[in-house]
């Protein structure tokens, strides 16, 4: 965004006033809506210091904690919105009236902010483009598509039904979760009270033999003078660590593009991302498609709800190329994300005129087959679960028995 500085003329004083707009059409809209005196002129300038610090500060507070809204108060709020659009409440309203009613202090701010805009004259997905995160671009994507067809109520139920189905895979994610997370955690707590109570019992043995140790003693030794001299220092730089890293994703598009990249090549996340993406997109494809919208425009729609880039960018491919006059089914087949079973039913719908039922069908296809990579989440994730476990065990079990062993046989005059 460009820095605007506005010079206004209240009660017969001029005051500058500087804020942040995309163009200049924006910085005046901005002032008007803003200020009450004589707007005389508005001009782009140098952002200050004093501005950059501050936006850095916010943007960075902002990243590091946001108004993440509950699953539930989310579903349970489109919901209502949709009940109360269709019974012809107006959506200033409907907000106004869903923001006074909750407890959730995030959904109630999202939501009074949202009328705010309603209010100004923005349409309700422009005002949702300031909450992406909070909402998540599936609920930006179903209102785009309510307000374009103009039935916004079934557009929200629909939505409501979706985000009810992602929330169900999330529990069901978590559910095979629980088992291995609770056993590393064990391990994890066993492994801290070995290092920091009993490797010191035998840190004083190992010193009075004077013998050179294994490499698992030293490295147990090393953990152990490191855990507990420097556990606090270490604590604080992995959380500053965290915290930048996570700053860094969020405001920079090619971090992170190349950590999204990492992720959809590592083990088992790979196929989570993948397929959870496909089905997602799909979905609502599909839904547009059957709602008469043009392919190219409906693939904009579909396209914008990805958080994957590399993926997005994929499919950003296959809107150029429809765009361009080739076949639905050839622009899916280049970007290699989908198996030739599933082009060749795309270009059946094609040539059939029946594209939007062979959408649904392939919708149901990457659903069924998220579904089943949550369904074996937990078997998957017991290789890597068990080779953590051993390498633990033995690095305490060599670590400490090896120079015993020494000791032993140096009594016994081996």
């Amino acid at each position: 965004m460009k820095y605007f500085v506005a010079t206004i003329l209240t009660k017969g004083k001029k005051e500058q006033v500087g804020f942040y707009a995309n163009d200049r059409k924006e910085a005046n809209d901005y002032v008007k809506l803003k200020h009450s005196g004589m707007v005389i002129k508005v001009t782009e300038a140098p952002e200050p210091i004093e501005a950059r610090l501050k936006k850095f500060q916010t943007n960075f507070m902002q990243n590091i904690k946001k108004r993440k809204i509950k699953p539930d108060g989310l579903i349970a709020a489109i919901r209502q919105l949709a009940v109360m659009t269709n019974a012809g409440i107006s959506i200033h309203d409907s907000l106004s009236e869903i923001a006074s009613a909750t407890e959730d202090q995030s959904l109630k701010f999202v939501f009074g902010k949202l009328a705010d805009d309603i209010n100004a004259g923005h349409s309700l997905s422009t005002a949702m483009e300031g909450f992406r995160f909070e909402l998540g671009n599936l609920s930006l994507a179903m209102v785009q598509l309510g307000e374009k067809t103009g039935n916004l109520d079934e557009a929200l139920y629909a939505l409501a039904d979706m985000l009810e189905e992602i929330r169900a895979n999330v529990i069901k994610f978590k559910k095979a979760m629980a088992y291995p997370r609770n056993v590393m955690i064990a391990m994890a707590i066993a492994f801290t009270v070995l290092i920091s109570y009993v490797v010191p019992q035998f840190k004083d043995i190992f010193e009075e033999l004077g013998a050179e140790l294994p490499m698992p003693t030293q490295i147990l030794l090393t953990l152990e003078f490191v855990f507990n001299n420097y556990g606090p220092y270490v604590l604080a730089i992995l959380f500053i660590a965290f915290s930048t890293f996570k700053y860094m994703i969020n405001n920079y598009t090619h971090i992170r593009f190349r950590w999204h990249e990492i992720l959809l090549k590592t083990y088992l996340i790979k196929n989570l991302i993948k397929y959870s993406t496909l089905s997602r997109f799909t979905l609502v494809f599909s839904a547009l498609i059957k709602a008469g919208i043009p392919i190219a425009e409906a693939l904009d729609t579909s396209i914008s709800m990805i958080d994957s880039l590399p993926l997005k960018a994929k499919l950003l491919t296959v809107r150029g190329a429809v765009e361009k006059g080739s076949t639905l089914n050839k622009g899916l087949k280049e970007t290699g994300l989908f198996e030739n079973m599933i082009t060749q039913m795309i270009s059946a719908g094609e040539d059939s005129g029946t594209l939007d039922a062979m959408v649904s069908k392939v919708a149901e296809y990457y659903k069924m087959r998220f579904d089943a990579i949550i369904d074996g989440l937990s078997e998957a994730i017991e290789p890597i679960m068990l080779l953590l476990i051993a390498g633990m065990v033995i690095l305490l079990a060599l670590g400490i028995f090896l120079p015993m062993w020494d000791m032993g046989n140096a009594v016994q005059g081996r």
